[in-house]
């Protein structure tokens, strides 16, 4: 290949823009390696009831630290804002890449917003496998929302945990209802993982899809749809109205198949076009109504309490697994069961029996 085809190739790489004279190397390095003093707990805390956006962005960065000093500050945080939490909605919102998550969440938290609602937008950005990186673009892409005094946005990486929601993001919860915030919405990253995890912190899970993508049929066969409160076609604009208008209700007779879920609530489909802003108000009509059957009826609270539960077994598991891992003989153990397994002397699960009955 000649250096003139070689421009044309999309594989060709581009000069970075040189850095200008006019900043320092030594101060740009000196601020690069200092570390931000962490405040103490006390003024956290005080700062979080007095609905200070620093604070509370600086008490969820604890939450996700993995660093113990952290963890221990962070739990303190927490039990402390408990008294002041459990006071709010929270929505969980998900859908496949592409279907308009992050302009339907900016559209509907800004209505909300200007309804002097406090909004907290929980995003999770998805992590790569490889690298363990995230993008955590999410502030750029509400550009009208995050400028909104009532909306605070966190993007938070998604790591390994299940179904795209990150590992604290119950604590994160917490602590925003402590600082005020009346809705929480909760955006998952929606690559195809089971989406139990935002299902079992939030009262009221909405399910994004598209119409005319091939997926009203294989939408049925997902447990998702069982777990949905609401269905809503995004999208539904210019061309794709009519096909909007068939998925919604293709989706409103199939979600009466579905067994009751005991709650005197019907799952209901919607059509909106986030781009556009239309349909959006009806959906927070729609959540406003299905909030209050469900605290009428007691099903809200005994919802709740039934995520109490599960989150206090799944906290037991991950820290008794963390506890294992950690443990300094299981460490030295693993490394040479790894080895006698890459070698075929055990297997995988006489390794695994081993290592349980070490400790």
């Amino acid at each position: 290949m000649n250096k003139k085809e070689a421009n044309k190739s999309a594989l060709n790489e581009k000069k970075g823009v040189a850095q200008p004279k006019s900043i320092s190397v030594k101060v740009a390095s000196t601020l690069k390696t200092k570390r931000i003093k962490i405040p103490a707990t006390k003024e956290l805390i005080k700062g979080i009831l007095k609905k200070d956006k620093t604070a509370l962005s600086r008490s969820i960065t604890l939450v996700e630290s993995t660093v113990q000093k952290h963890q221990d500050q962070a739990r303190e945080i927490i039990e402390t804002c408990l008294t002041h939490a459990n006071n709010s909605i929270r929505i969980g919102i998900t859908g496949v890449p592409g279907v308009g998550k992050s302009t339907f969440i900016e559209q509907f938290g800004t209505l909300l917003a200007q309804k002097n609602y406090k909004v907290a937008v929980l995003a999770v950005d998805p992590s790569s496998s490889i690298s363990g990186g995230s993008i955590l673009g999410d502030k750029t892409r509400m550009e009208d929302l995050v400028r909104e005094p009532n909306a605070f946005i966190r993007p938070s990486a998604s790591r390994n945990s299940l179904g795209g929601v990150a590992r604290n993001t119950r604590e994160a919860i917490i602590l925003c209802e402590a600082a005020g915030y009346n809705i929480i919405l909760i955006e998952t990253v929606g690559v195809g993982q089971s989406e139990t995890v935002v299902h079992s912190m939030t009262d009221f899970f909405l399910l994004l899809k598209l119409a005319g993508a091939g997926d009203e049929l294989q939408g049925i066969k997902r447990g998702i749809i069982e777990m949905a409160d609401s269905i809503v076609i995004n999208k539904a604009d210019g061309n794709n109205i009519t096909a909007a208008q068939l998925a919604k209700t293709e989706f409103n007779r199939a979600l009466h198949l579905y067994p009751d879920k005991g709650n005197d609530w019907t799952p209901k489909t919607l059509t909106c076009s986030a781009l556009h802003n239309e349909g959006v108000s009806e959906i927070w009509e729609l959540i406003q109504k299905y909030n209050s059957i469900t605290k009428e009826n007691g099903y809200f609270q005994q919802k709740r309490n039934d995520q109490n539960r599960y989150w206090l077994l799944q906290t037991i598991e991950s820290t008794l697994k963390s506890d294992f891992y950690n443990h300094q003989k299981i460490k030295e153990e693993l490394k040479k069961q790894l080895i006698l397994i890459s070698e075929n002397k055990t297997s995988p699960f006489e390794a695994a029996n081993y290592l349980l009955t070490i400790r």
